[in-house]
């Protein structure tokens, strides 16, 4: 590699200022000749005692950009204590980075421990003088080791924090409580801890990087883009499913494969379906134990051929090794989580190969448009919570019973002093804390506050286990055999709908014999014979915003600018000849013959949180009952009226903008548990206010409503 002369005198720079035993471990056990321009940049960063956000792709060296100024930071300073705390959003990343820390902590004498659930109890905890240098845990472990005062007071000296997969945190009160950890470990440590935050891509990250650091050091963002290089695509439509299935198995035969599907049961259905037809087929879903996906990472990084069947949990950063080809079956909903998944090949300097099997022209079309907002680089912008009101019950509690009994006067001044609840007024906080008293969630003795019955009821089961997540637990059966070994998880749904047939479940066969709903227990035994559909409940993404964007642009201009061959290249002709010329960002009002009524159609390209809302609004604005149905790319609305429906609903449309924000908000249904675990815990305003702006995301659906042009054109379709 040619490196220019200035360049190699600052990586040379950066190698020599570096701790000896660190160059020793890139040098000798690593085998490195120099560092990657994204781990010198990070680590002239974290020097300067920056806050750094590390953009990279999958394989693109940003876990040692972190590792290596941290070990270094830690060597050179001989901290006591915990000194560098590793959060990840998933146990199995835990596992899996684990041997790459190890490789520089070992060597140069720093203790590494892990602490999540998987990790027996016993080695969730250390010895008075022993704690380790480096602790790897993941947020809801946090939570439960700030409880422990011994334990936690080993954090105050703590240096250095390090986010993994930031991406996968911002837009989720899960996010918000790994944030809101953030500012109560500085207030352990009594220091502005330095955050490293590594991610994939992402569409706003100087946003991100804000978020992270909340301005107190000043932040740096590491993003080296990475080269232009060759890609492989290839792309099979089949519209039959054994068919599909078959093409699919001609791919992957005597190859290392990740063949990355849309949920949990596609995964089954597609495992199934290929059963006996590849050789080492695994699959790997967030409803199987941690067990067998293991076994799945292990037996792929073998020698010779292997295949995964997998969903988004493969995404993330943990190592899977060398492959020949990623498969995408279906198009992925966003162009991030295209990136994550090419990302998986073209790895040791070969170009990544990327095969997509598709069911008709609409998914081409859906998937070209993924691969050109990709080459774009327009990527999902991320968005985290304004009114992160679940939160901040939950930290309520938590804060009463770490104190055992507290005043209002603290626990206003505790979460005012955390960034996320900053924008929260005083008296917003008086409201919860008065509605949480009304439903006993907390207690009062004279000027103190501590937590009520009611918490304990709802989240005082196993010592309050419940209460350190966010993430609504329920709604899901462990499956166990008559000898108690775990193989996965089922939907409640399911369980009660299953019957006496069979049903897949990790690629293999069962059926349920019993089941105890007291313990969320469904007993099975191997199956056999006419299997059932496995399904799991979950909301349904969508299309992201800028996928439909780039959808809309391929129609708008009449096709693709990618080099297709002639037989995609007529397919996709063919798709978008079934809608009209659309002009770029406008609202199309569209009117079309229907079996009694003629239908209106209005195509927005603005996704499924979008298309959802207005259809909500324009129910609410109509003088009579219509149906109304909606997808990521419009909304059909039904019976609306026998003589000029499209100018019905284009005045419906105008009513709409002319009501605005504050009507709207009182139109649209209100979320409760099915959303936010601590619902019960707030008042009707704080809940609304949840739903305005992180729910329907209000004040953005209205700016794009009053921005775009409304084209109404009567008795035209496709």
């Amino acid at each position: 590699m040619n490196v220019p002369a200035n360049r190699e005198m600052e990586s040379m720079e950066t190698f020599s200022r570096l701790h000896e035993g660190v160059k020793d471990v890139i040098s000798h056990r690593l085998g490195w000749s120099e560092l990657r321009p994204v781990q010198e940049e990070a680590c002239r960063a974290v020097a300067g005692g920056y806050d750094v956000l590390v953009i990279a792709p999958t394989a693109g060296g940003k876990t040692e950009a972190a590792l290596i100024p941290v070990i270094d930071g830690i060597m050179k300073g001989a901290f006591s204590g915990v000194a560098a705390v590793y959060i990840a959003p998933l146990k199995a990343l835990i596992n899996d980075q684990e041997e790459r820390f190890a490789e520089f902590c070992l060597p140069n004498g720093l203790e590494l421990a892990k602490w999540h659930g998987d990790v027996p109890k016993g080695g969730r905890a250390w010895k008075d003088g022993e704690a380790p240098h480096i602790l790897m845990i993941t947020p809801e472990s946090l939570e439960v080791l700030l409880m422990e005062p011994t334990l936690s007071s080993d954090l105050c000296n703590l240096r250095y924090l390090v986010i993994d997969e930031l991406h996968a945190f911002v837009e989720s009160d899960r996010g918000v409580q790994m944030r809101v950890l953030l500012d109560r470990l500085d207030r352990v440590a009594g220091r502005a801890i330095q955050r490293i935050g590594l991610s994939a891509t992402v569409g706003n990250p100087a946003d991100i990087l804000s978020w992270l650091s909340g301005d107190r050091h000043g932040g740096i963002l590491v993003h080296i883009p990475s080269p232009a290089r060759e890609k492989h695509f290839r792309f099979v439509v089949e519209r039959q499913d054994n068919r599909r299935m078959m093409a699919l198995a001609r791919l992957i035969s005597g190859k290392k494969a990740l063949v990355f599907v849309n949920s949990r049961s596609e995964a089954e259905s597609v495992t199934r379906a290929l059963s006996g037809k590849v050789e080492q087929l695994l699959v790997h879903h967030s409803s199987l134990p941690s067990t067998l996906r293991r076994e799945a990472e292990k037996a792929f990084s073998e020698e010779g051929s292997a295949c995964i069947i997998c969903t988004s949990t493969l995404e993330l950063g943990i190592d899977i090794g060398d492959l020949d080809v990623v498969v995408q079956v279906g198009p992925p909903g966003s162009v991030s989580s295209f990136l994550q998944r090419m990302g998986r090949s073209g790895r040791r300097g070969k170009p990544p190969h990327v095969a997509c099997v598709l069911k008709d022209a609409g998914e081409l079309l859906w998937m070209v448009a993924v691969i050109e907002a990709a080459s774009r680089n327009e990527v999902e912008p991320l968005r985290p919570p304004e009114k992160p009101f679940n939160v901040l019950a939950q930290q309520i509690l938590l804060e009463l019973l770490r104190k055992r009994r507290s005043s209002r006067t603290h626990i206003r001044r505790f979460l005012r002093g955390l960034k996320p609840f900053s924008s929260i007024r005083g008296r917003e906080i008086d409201s919860v804390l008065a509605h949480m008293a009304e439903m006993e969630m907390i207690e009062r003795d004279g000027d103190m506050l501590m937590a009520g019955k009611g918490a304990e009821q709802v989240f005082g089961r196993s010592n309050w286990k419940d209460l350190f997540s966010v993430i609504s637990g329920g709604g899901e059966f462990r499956a166990i055999t008559p000898d108690g070994e775990v193989v996965g998880k089922l939907d409640a749904r399911f369980v009660a709908a299953r019957g006496k047939t069979s049903f897949s479940l990790g690629g293999k066969s069962w059926t349920c014999i019993g089941s105890d709903e007291l313990h969320d227990l469904v007993v099975v035994v191997p199956g056999e014979g006419e299997q059932s559909e496995v399904f799991w409940t979950g909301s349904q993404a969508g299309i992201s915003p800028v996928v439909c964007h780039a959808i809309e642009e391929i129609l708008s201009r009449g096709g693709s600018v990618l080099p297709l061959p002639a037989r995609e290249r007529d397919l996709l002709a063919s798709a978008v000849g079934e809608f009209p010329a659309l002009r770029v960002g406008a609202l199309h009002v569209l009117e079309k013959p229907g079996p009694k009524w003629p239908e209106v159609n209005i195509l927005t390209f603005r996704g499924l949180r979008f298309n959802s809302t207005l259809a909500a609004l324009l129910r609410a604005e109509s003088a009579r009952k219509v149906a109304i149905l909606y997808d990521d790319f419009g909304i059909t609305v039904k019976m609306v009226a026998k003589e000029g429906p499209a100018a019905v609903v284009a005045g419906m449309l105008e009513q709409v903008r002319k009501r605005g924000m504050q009507n709207a908000a009182t139109v649209l249904k209100v979320p409760g548990q099915e959303v936010w675990k601590f619902a019960r815990a707030l008042p009707e305003t704080s809940l609304r206010e949840m739903a305005v702006h992180d729910y329907y995301r209000l004040p953005g659906f209205f700016r794009d409503l009053a921005g775009a042009s409304l084209i109404s054109k009567p008795e035209e379709g496709p």
